[in-house]
């Protein structure tokens, strides 16, 4: 079964992905326009935008974890993954800023609330990532150190898990699994890299 599911994932081409990332945006802000989305569509875009760049966040996490644990590779959509996610958090922050508080206030309310902060901080850390995702990149900086500089997905994974734990008002179960899914995600890199033995030099 798994073998037939890689076999088909192997003939889906991943710039498929990118045209089809664009899609749910253009919808919610067609809701939006629409009167759908009560009397604060600009509150109920900028949410759905982060929950859904979280979901992303996770996506790009698990790849490894189900190849390795669950034989099914989705490796070659990765990179992809990780420019869209990128893109959808760029989505969720321009509707904060041009919907939400329309540009006003908007260094006191990065410096004076936390949530912000923390969001701000792991879309600063995005912006090398999605600079270097392509093979022009790759060859330049070369695999290893191009390896360890998108290693930074993991602090912003945890800042992405703090900035929607933070924003929450009162006990939320949503945001707790959120975040503890992105922990058993890490733990599971974690554990792979030390349990890989120690190479003797010839």
């Amino acid at each position: 079964m798994l073998d037939r599911a890689n076999t088909l994932l192997r003939r889906i081409p991943a710039w498929g992905l990118y045209l089809v990332a664009p899609v749910p945006v253009i919808w919610i802000y067609l809701l939006g326009l629409t009167g759908e989305l009560g009397v604060d569509p600009a509150k109920r875009i900028e949410h759905q935008l982060g929950l859904w760049s979280l979901w992303l966040l996770i996506a790009g996490l698990a790849v490894t974890p189900l190849r390795r644990f669950a034989g099914l590779n989705l490796l070659r959509f990765r990179r992809a993954i990780g420019v869209i996610t990128f893109f959808y958090i760029l989505a969720h922050l321009l509707t904060w800023l041009v919907l939400d508080v329309q540009f006003q206030g908007v260094w006191a309310d990065i410096v004076k609330r936390w949530y912000i902060t923390v969001g701000m901080a792991g879309f600063v850390l995005m912006i090398p990532l999605v600079a270097t995702s392509n093979d022009w990149s790759l060859r330049k900086l070369g695999s290893v150190t191009w390896r360890k500089l998108h290693r930074l997905v993991y602090p912003i994974a945890i800042l992405g898990a703090l900035h929607f734990l933070l924003l929450t008002k009162g006990f939320q179960w949503e945001p707790l699994l959120y975040a503890l899914v992105i922990a058993g995600l890490l733990l599971s890199r974690t554990r792979r890299r030390h349990s890989r033995p120690n190479r003797v030099a010839a």
